[in-house]
């Protein structure tokens, strides 16, 4: 019989759909460089997308807010959150303007971005409000930085207003209010991220100010946390990568589903990391995911 027993907790993901592009590639063209690529596929994207279906395959009722364009690419992305079990009641089509979209170039065992917002840039603090209801029903909401930041500190005002938790993924990398750090339950940056959101800080004091609520990912080392007492790093699981891509949103997701559960920080963290490890043995952001069964298989 699964672990998983409780109600399904209920989800909402504020935050970007895309789609994304993807060349692969033996090695990255360096600047007025061309190189040949060995594949090219289409394939559903963005943080806030990824997160939500990422958390809809782990068990999860999930709620996605954002916007699409309407083109062609706005109605893939809307069919394939629906195919995965996510609401998409506040997914609405953005009128004359185009899908948001990734360019990713798959090369040397990493990846790298460029993101056009597009729609996403409609995903705007006047649009988000008319869901306040949906966010203030939610056991967690998660958001990223794909969107306004005016957006992200409305959302981190309606959820500190209705003592729903909010987890703040800061990718990618920006400034980031004061009032939105102190309204979110927990910030998840990377160690790169950690460093602009908190003007360069020693890390360790950074995780001292903020017990139990900063939880920095470093890649294939795992998450490094302050529990009150001392740093403690959950490690990751190793395993032959694939492609990398959406496995820091697969972290996210499977740590907001487990919180929203009730598990500790550190079992939340373990069941995190074991899902991000089996996402990137499989090719695409959303392609890897795993189910619960599987992550749960893995971690017995």
């Amino acid at each position: 019989m699964s672990a998983y027993t409780k109600k399904q907790p209920r989800v909402v993901v504020v935050g970007s759909c895309s789609m994304d592009l993807v060349v692969t590639s033996s090695r990255r063209p360096g600047a007025g460089e061309t190189v040949l690529g060995e594949s090219f596929k289409t394939v559903p994207g963005g943080k806030g997308a990824n997160q939500a279906v990422a958390a809809a395959r782990l068990g999860a009722d999930v709620s996605m807010i954002g916007r699409v364009g309407d083109d062609s690419l706005g109605q893939t992305i809307l069919d394939n959150l629906k195919q995965n079990g996510v609401c998409t009641d506040n997914v609405e089509p953005v009128t004359h303007c185009e899908s948001g979209t990734a360019h990713i170039i798959l090369a040397e065992g990493d990846n790298s971005i460029i993101v056009v917002e597009a729609a996403n840039r409609h995903v705007t603090p006047e649009y988000v409000e008319q869901a306040r209801a949906v966010i203030e029903q939610a056991d967690i909401v998660l958001i990223q930085q794909e969107i306004p930041a005016e957006t992200v500190l409305l959302v981190s005002r309606i959820c500190k207003q209705s003592g729903v938790p909010l987890l703040l993924n800061p990718a990618p990398a920006r400034p980031v209010e004061a009032e939105v750090i102190d309204n979110s339950a927990y910030l998840t940056p990377n160690e790169h991220e950690a460093s602009l959101l908190f003007d360069g800080a020693e890390l360790g004091e950074s995780l001292r100010k903020y017990p139990n609520r900063l939880i920095v990912t470093e890649g294939s080392r795992g998450a490094r946390y302050f529990d009150g007492q001392e740093e403690a790093v959950v490690p990751s699981y190793p395993v032959e990568a694939v492609d990398t891509t959406g496995a820091g949103d697969t972290f996210n997701a499977a740590f907001a589903v487990a919180l929203a559960e009730g598990k500790s920080i550190a079992d939340s963290l373990r069941f995190a990391n074991r899902a991000a490890s089996l996402s990137v043995t499989r090719f695409g952001a959303q392609g890897g995911m795993p189910k619960r069964a599987e992550v749960e298989e893995a971690l017995a």
